[in-house]
């Protein structure tokens, strides 16, 4: 337990989360007894509040836990992420391509458990070579496009994008930076839903997201990325990355990615006709409704840092299969 709260960031999140989740557990109870709140609107608010406190010791739990436990965490996630967007897509009917993107899936968290980064981006284009043919044997050339498509799609942002989340977990000051990830979503779009109730004004996307506004997607930009830079500041002293440009440059990754994460989630449930991914999470709808700003944040970041200042630098590599 020590070890897990090493990093003062890392005491930091974890108060600051838990005094939210306590804060927003007194105003809900305090609107609902003295009745300024609507009882259908009271037990939305209740139902969120709900999740999220099933959600946070789930999040947060396997990363104080330790490295296998925060990969094997994102891996259960990218699974779950996936069998959402299969049934919504109808990929899962196509099982021989299913089946690929699984294994997929299940090979760049390996990759990421064993700490071979060569493997691990080896295996997108691999991944995508083995999409391709994996159906041709099947003989069903209609469809194949779309199907192909939908599968590389899918290997991207389960496979590709969320395993480098669990890829960090190789650092031996991974937690900090991977909680920081996670809260920071979070903010982003708390942000983004206040910013644009309070100011108001024109839509940014009405036929995408018809809620979102142009004030409240600026309004999560400054918030996010102040907060991010703060805490980054704190989190990379004495390192390239702790220069303010390059936490400027960090803060406003993780919100914009994580909008256009959300967006790009929205055009998708758009084209298809759904409101939600799914209804496992009262309040929020699916899995990857809660956590689709993760899939272009987690990649973004990882990049930035790795280049910057370096991930898993200097410590033992090809855990499992022993070649390093």
């Amino acid at each position: 337990m020590s070890v897990a709260f090493a990093h003062p960031v890392t005491v930091w999140i974890v108060s600051a989360t838990v005094a939210v989740v306590a804060g927003a557990a007194a105003a809900i109870g305090w609107l609902s007894a003295t009745g300024r709140v609507r009882p259908d609107l009271r037990r939305e608010l209740w139902l969120r509040l709900g999740s999220w406190c099933v959600l946070l010791p789930l999040m947060l739990g396997p990363v104080l836990a330790g490295r296998e436990w925060t990969i094997a965490a994102v891996t259960v996630l990218a699974l779950a992420c996936y069998r959402e967007y299969a049934r919504a897509t109808g990929l899962f009917r196509d099982r021989v391509l299913s089946a690929a993107v699984v294994v997929a899936i299940l090979a760049m968290n390996f990759a990421a458990l064993d700490n071979w980064y060569g493997f691990f981006v080896a295996l997108w284009p691999l991944s995508v070579c083995l999409l391709a043919v994996a159906s041709i044997p099947l003989d069903r050339p209609q469809g194949y496009i779309q199907r192909v498509g939908l599968a590389v799609f899918g290997t991207m942002l389960f496979g590709a994008g969320l395993a480098h989340l669990g890829y960090m977990a190789n650092d031996p000051g991974y937690r900090p930076l991977v909680l920081l990830l996670l809260t920071a979503v979070a903010l982003n779009d708390v942000a983004a839903f206040t910013c644009g109730k309070l100011i108001g004004g024109p839509k940014l996307l009405p036929a995408t997201s018809p809620n979102k506004t142009i004030s409240g997607s600026l309004g999560a930009v400054v918030v996010t990325a102040s907060v991010v830079a703060l805490i980054g500041a704190a989190l990379f002293a004495g390192t390239p990355m702790g220069q303010w440009h390059w936490l400027v440059v960090f803060g406003v990754l993780v919100s914009v990615a994580g909008q256009l994460g959300d967006l790009m989630l929205s055009s998708i449930k758009r084209d298809i006709g759904i409101k939600d991914m799914g209804a496992v999470l009262p309040g929020h709808g699916g899995i990857l409704d809660r956590f689709n700003s993760l899939l272009l944040v987690a990649p973004a970041v990882f990049h930035l840092v790795h280049y910057l200042v370096g991930i898993g630098e200097g410590q033992p590599v090809r855990l499992i299969t022993g070649g390093g």
